[in-house]
């Protein structure tokens, strides 16, 4: 299943990167890219053949989880220019972007094929029962996906207020962590690894999280999203970037540079 879900995505691929080229919007591939892992999801728990009720909570999870940010991205795609991300390696690489940009979209089929193997794994397992780690997984569901909604929710509104642009979000979940939506999409596949606790192999589930923290915090998330951002907002965001975690939660810290200039 999984390489006949490569073929298939890498092909969906192709068809959006012929897309991009025609309306200059590379950020179709964050859409499919997401879609894509939660259809693989849904594969899985119909064809695999471990404990029934098992399958099915974790299709359910993962589609459900696959849906909501693939709507929300979708309609930032649509309704919006292009991410300020990919329209900088787009100045940046002029006529080499479109191969450059071919074979990114290809990494991503692949990446997301990895990642659903999380899933392939927990809708194999034949051992059946719930457990607590089943709870304690849906649990961590419910609570990723209520912050990654009202991050997203929280940001939209800012930005939607004519008078906002130009500065950098501080509101809700904003003040506390730069990357909000990051973090809980980040807890979000941390509940599979606690869903195969006690599972056959199912330590080398935690595998996925920890690749998925070092490539928000150093490759793919964080450092092109604040490249851009001090494009775009300057010292306005190097003060939100001196008073505001990058990634976990925490408390506000004092800007120095702001206290220098008002003592």
């Amino acid at each position: 299943m999984p390489l006949g879900g490569l073929l298939a995505l890498c092909l969906v691929m192709a068809w959006a990167w012929k897309r991009q080229r025609r309306t200059e919007n590379a950020g179709i591939v964050d859409v499919i890219w997401t879609a894509s892992i939660g259809v693989l999801a849904l594969v899985y728990a119909v064809g695999a053949d471990g404990w029934g009720p098992r399958r099915f909570l974790v299709g359910a999870l993962a589609g459900l989880w696959s849906a909501r940010l693939t709507v929300h991205l979708a309609k930032r795609v649509l309704g919006e220019s292009e991410d300020g991300r990919y329209a900088q390696y787009r100045r940046e690489l002029g006529e080499r972007f479109d191969t450059w940009i071919f074979w990114f979209f290809q990494a991503q089929a692949l990446v997301a094929v990895l990642l659903s193997l999380t899933f392939l794994h927990l809708t194999t397992a034949a051992e059946p029962g719930w457990r607590i780690w089943d709870l304690l997984g849906v649990a961590l569901w419910i609570a990723s996906i209520a912050g990654e909604s009202v991050a997203d929710g929280q940001l939209r509104d800012w930005r939607n207020e004519p008078g906002n642009k130009g500065k950098t979000c501080r509101r809700g979940l904003w003040a506390y962590s730069r990357h909000p939506n990051y973090f809980f999409e980040w807890v979000h596949w941390l509940v599979y690894p606690v869903m195969g606790i006690g599972l056959p192999f199912g330590w080398s589930l935690w595998l996925v999280p920890a690749v998925m923290l070092f490539l928000i915090l150093k490759v793919t998330g964080i450092p092109p999203t604040e490249e851009q951002s001090l494009r775009s907002r300057g010292d306005d965001y190097r003060a939100y970037q001196r008073t505001t975690n990058a990634f976990f939660p925490g408390p506000r810290r004092s800007d120095p540079d702001h206290a220098l200039t008002t003592s």
